[in-house]
């Protein structure tokens, strides 16, 4: 008898709900991010826009063919401080900065090299931009056209660098494997 309860304990489901917070004002002092008329947010490095609001390291590795390890040495080539922004720094930096990049090649060792050893020259190079692109292409038609093993892989569209096949990389509708009941009732 004393689990009966009077129709005022009950807790409606108006009452249950909590009351929407406002919104936090903001401070006036940090209403609006504060623009910095001195830095430019693009600066423009062989055929790349790169993002000025990034340190300089960071910005190069935008450019193809070029990493963390090779913006840190053409920073350093070219006397500019890698963390500073890449937007803030001078237009004479800048400058000795896009200097360093078109003659990165023959200033470091060969082992620096993303192509130490061209196939048709055998000089080492180190390609960046639209030409590393253009050197694999000319890499993969190569090997199609001598007919090697890599290049019928490519071919054929499976993996070239002796990844198994038996159950990843395939292609079209395959799921899994079926077992038929025959070879089940002979395991059995």
């Amino acid at each position: 008898m004393e689990k009966q309860h009077a129709k005022s304990d009950r807790v409606k489901p108006e009452q249950a709900k909590p009351e929407k917070a406002k919104p936090a004002q903001p401070k006036p002092d940090q209403a609006k991010p504060q623009v910095d008329k001195d830095l430019k947010y693009f600066v423009r490095m062989r055929n790349t826009d790169l993002d000025g609001t990034k340190s300089v390291h960071i910005s190069l590795t935008k450019i193809e063919g070029i990493g963390r390890a090779t913006a840190r040495v053409i920073a350093r080539l070219a006397n500019v401080d890698p963390l500073a922004l890449m937007g803030k720094i001078s237009d004479s930096d800048a400058d000795r900065l896009r200097k360093v990049v078109e003659a990165y090649g023959p200033q470091v060792p060969r082992w620096m090299l993303n192509r130490p050893a061209d196939v048709y020259t055998g000089e080492g190079k180190h390609l960046m931009g639209t030409d590393v692109m253009i050197a694999k292409d000319d890499d993969v038609n190569r090997m199609r056209k001598i007919r090697c093993y890599r290049g019928i892989r490519h071919e054929t569209g499976q993996k070239v660098r002796g990844q198994r096949t038996k159950s990843t990389g395939r292609t079209g509708t395959t799921v899994g494997v079926r077992k038929t009941k025959e070879s089940q009732v002979s395991k059995g």
